[in-house]
């Protein structure tokens, strides 16, 4: 996406913006000017960005359903079950199913990943595994959401949707 902010004419102080590109709903987030990568602030941001990402897969974050899958050609089947639903959070699993080359044939789940939706705050979090050092946890943090928010935005572009009410969808 390329932004281009014209600069004040001389008859006023107003600015005009040309957005080029597709524009997506995360180009709405204001990210205030203190925030540096890999900061608490910055990782706020990036969880509502990976919300914002899996709302444009799923639709309605509050109404999922139980188990969604999305199979593109050319793509690996992708998986969205919801594991654990509380009134303003749910526990889900993102996965892509891959067959396995070795008998007996079945599917292998890679990433597998653990997410935490917070309804309230419209954010989404990468969980991980285990205790961590409290020094490190904000390191870790990052790489895990940055992952999924490059792989939720890499689903979109490869035409990946969650079907409302069904369980299964067929694209390409």
């Amino acid at each position: 996406m390329t932004q281009f902010a014209a600069h004040p004419s001389g008859s006023g102080l107003r600015a005009a913006r040309a957005i080029f590109g597709a524009v997506i709903a995360e180009c709405n987030l204001v990210v205030p000017w203190r925030t540096r990568p890999r900061s608490f602030v910055a990782l706020m941001s990036l969880y509502e960005s990976n919300y914002l990402r899996l709302a444009e897969l799923a639709g309605d974050l509050r109404s999922l359903p139980e188990r969604s899958v999305s199979r593109v050609t050319g793509d690996c089947t992708l998986l969205l079950c919801v594991c654990e639903r509380a009134r303003y959070t749910c526990e889900l699993l993102l996965t892509y199913l891959l067959p396995t080359v070795r008998p007996p044939l079945q599917l292998e789940r890679v990433p597998n990943l653990r997410l935490r939706l917070y309804h309230d705050a419209r954010l989404l979090e990468a969980r991980g595994a285990g205790e961590v050092a409290p020094e490190r946890e904000l390191h870790r943090c990052w790489q895990r959401n940055m992952m999924v928010n490059k792989w939720l935005e890499y689903c979109a572009e490869r035409g990946h949707e969650f079907v409302r009410g069904a369980g299964d969808h067929r694209s390409g």
